[in-house]
């Protein structure tokens, strides 16, 4: 039997970068996917948020995506843009990069981490005890853990296997994406009919200000909708050319698809993340309509919320109970994101009534302050984790600051880069001793004199200084005054040594 301090289901994008999390702590950690290789089939994610792009940035490692796609203003709701222009970060921003692409940048920087991924490998069961989770294989070989995380997707095999309910809402439309050649050129971008809404597009473009203009070689991209929400049998050519016809009056000469597939907007939450040594993250925790291009994004970022975590309890820093922080601050997260896709589908209906709708609702998100408070959400740079009362920074992003340090001037998130928590102090005169924590958290000396500015809140006062988790999330404020510091270091990053 082979013994792993974590095991983790699924190579995707949140399976990735939780193990990078956990390979950053020092986390014996092995992912097991069922693909061969890292290969992916389909068009799926299409991009990662302003704030997903902050959280690669902690990490170093931003600018390979970066470099890889293309950025633009892509945040929307109901057929509406959200500039974030004006946003107060370094990305303001999102990034058009297809999932194979991002997932094959998380698994080169994986794989630096000399993280073992076991492709072509199959989990059909698993049993948890006291002293850990026995995880079988396909092939018969067990393999031994003291934590399961399961990142398998929505159809979840960790998820059902523990018994975590999955409640939610059945689908209200279907839809059908190919990727295929034709013999006549089709009207690029998304269009809207009666019959539903229908979109054509190449793999090869490029993004000038609000415009995607396609280049015109390889394999085409079409999705269409189908009045059939209940179908189980896997699509096919036919299928696709049916309802291009009665969706355009022709199917373009369509031919040779790649691949096809389906989509719905079946919206459902797992009930609870954890299950004692059993943990959810990404898809297998919930599952919602690609409208906003938010499922991804909200992946990873459970993974970073995860993974800092988990690490600490597997050392024997912090008690199992720091796992439970894990659902009481992800959880409402995915709520939030599942009512966004639901009211987004529901304004995307093609019928008198929801047209006024979404045009009033257009309206509003023309003015400023409104445009904001969603931009804020779509792009996941207004997330505040609930710890308490206080400064408007706690429990917030920590903005990404050009501060001044002893070894010359460096950015806030260059700290970040190997996943340890810090205290960031600009009370120069009377510095604060973290020497008992001083094993865990970073203590930084730092001057700042610049504004501090939140997305959607706009200038806040300035702190004395901040305790920042490694998943870039305040968790205290100092007012001049080490007041609550020895609680949050004892709740976050154990006790003192």
């Amino acid at each position: 039997m082979t013994n792993h301090s974590v095991v983790i289901a699924g190579a995707g994008a949140t399976g990735l970068m939780l193990a990078g999390e956990l390979a950053l702590a020092g986390v014996d950690v092995a992912v097991v996917e069922r693909r061969p290789n890292q290969e992916l089939s389909g068009a799926r994610a299409l991009g990662i948020s302003s704030r997903t792009i902050e959280v690669l940035d902690q990490r170093g490692i931003a600018d390979r995506f970066l470099s890889a796609g293309q950025t633009a203003q892509i945040a929307g709701f109901a057929l509406t843009r959200l500039g974030l222009g004006d946003f107060p970060t370094r990305h303001n921003y999102g990034l058009a990069l297809r999932q194979k692409y991002i997932e094959r940048i998380l698994a080169d920087w994986v794989n630096e981490l000399e993280v073992p991924i076991l492709y072509g490998r199959d989990i059909t069961g698993f049993v948890q005890h006291d002293a850990g989770v026995d995880v079988t294989l396909a092939d018969g070989q067990p393999l031994r853990a003291q934590y399961l995380v399961g990142c398998d997707g929505g159809r979840s095999l960790i998820r059902k296997t523990a018994g975590i309910d999955f409640p939610g809402w059945d689908p209200t439309t279907s839809s059908i994406l190919a990727e295929v050649e034709m013999t006549e050129k089709p009207p690029y971008g998304v269009h809207r009919s009666a019959a539903g809404t229908y979109a054509f597009g190449r793999s090869e473009f490029e993004i000038k200000g609000s415009e995607i203009i396609y280049k015109d070689v390889g394999p085409i991209g079409v999705m269409v909708t189908e009045p059939n929400i209940n179908s189980t049998a896997e699509p096919t050519l036919r299928d696709l050319k049916e309802l291009l016809i009665a969706a355009c009056g022709t199917d373009y000469g369509v031919h040779s698809p790649t691949w096809i597939s389906r989509f719905t907007d079946m919206t459902r939450q797992a009930a609870k993340y954890r299950s004692g040594r059993v943990l959810l993250a990404g898809d297998a925790a919930h599952v919602h309509s690609p409208i906003g291009g938010q499922g991804l994004s909200a992946g990873v970022q459970d993974a970073v919320n995860l993974g800092w975590k988990l690490a600490q309890v597997i050392k024997g820093t912090s008690p199992d109970s720091l796992l439970d922080t894990y659902h009481a601050e992800r959880h409402p997260v995915g709520a939030r994101i599942l009512k966004i896709t639901m009211a987004q589908v529901a304004l995307h209906r093609e019928d008198e009534r929801t047209r006024a709708a979404r045009d009033i609702v257009g309206e509003l998100l023309k003015m400023d302050e409104p445009r904001k408070r969603m931009a804020g959400m779509m792009a996941g740079l207004d997330i505040r984790y609930d710890l308490g009362e206080g400064h408007p920074l706690l429990g917030r992003r920590m903005p990404d600051l050009d501060v001044v340090t002893a070894s010359g001037r460096r950015r806030v998130f260059s700290f970040l880069h190997k996943a340890r928590p810090m205290l960031l102090d600009f009370g120069a005169a009377r510095p604060i001793d973290i020497a008992p924590w001083s094993d865990r958290v970073q203590y930084v000396d730092a001057q700042y004199d610049g504004k501090w500015e939140l997305p959607v809140l706009g200038e806040v006062a300035a702190p004395a200084a901040v305790l920042i988790r490694p998943d870039g999330h305040v968790a205290w404020i100092g007012d001049g005054t080490a007041q609550g510091l020895t609680e949050a270091l004892t709740t976050w990053f154990g006790t003192p040594t």
